[in-house]
């Protein structure tokens, strides 16, 4: 589906969609694989898809799918698909988790890829890329081929990111994707 809906749109774009279509919700379930249900513990009317998609990580993870659909039409139309892979791609970002999309009976099911590797992930986000910076991927990214110079690479990266915003925040800035409650551990 990415190659399908290639160029993935921009934060920009999804901003203006949202304020084009105001009233856009989604009925949405995070069900076991191959199994949606709206008897789940995980299903939503009329939801927020950016409330949701951050709800539902931890399901996620354990294996569940996140099943969309329009409000009240249980299929989703084609101009919605991009925005909804933007804003899942975008809410999994904070986590670093790859996803797989699919549509099956007129949903778009969102799942995370638990088969990633570095590599993997650094391809995935690289289709997802302009999401931040308003424009395509370029090819050459400087990111190694090799998983573990990659690896190296974005913890020099990482590190050089975490030494700018310490020196402008001081304490207030956690490092890398520190938890508070985990700090120090």
């Amino acid at each position: 589906m990415i190659e399908e809906f290639s160029p993935m749109w921009t934060n920009k774009q999804t901003w203006e969609y949202e304020q084009a279509n105001e009233d856009l919700g989604f009925d949405m379930a995070c069900s076991k694989p191959g199994e949606m249900s709206w008897d789940s513990k995980f299903a939503s009317r009329d939801s927020d898809l950016r409330d949701m998609a951050t709800d539902m990580y931890e399901p996620m993870t354990d294996g569940y799918e996140l099943w969309i659909a329009e409000k009240d039409r249980q299929e989703v139309k084609k101009q919605h698909i991009p925005y909804i892979m933007a804003v899942m791609v975008d809410v999994m970002s904070d986590e670093e988790a790859c996803l797989n999309f699919r549509t099956d009976g007129g949903y778009i099911v969102a799942s995370i890829d638990t088969k990633a590797d570095v590599i993997d992930c650094k391809e995935f986000f690289e289709k997802f890329y302009h999401l931040a910076t308003g424009f395509n991927y370029a090819e050459q990214s400087g990111i190694p081929k090799d998983e573990t110079e990659a690896e190296i690479y974005i913890l020099r990266l990482q590190d050089e990111f975490d030494s700018r915003m310490k020196a402008g925040l001081g304490d207030k800035y956690l490092p890398g994707n520190a938890d508070p409650d985990t700090e120090g551990l």
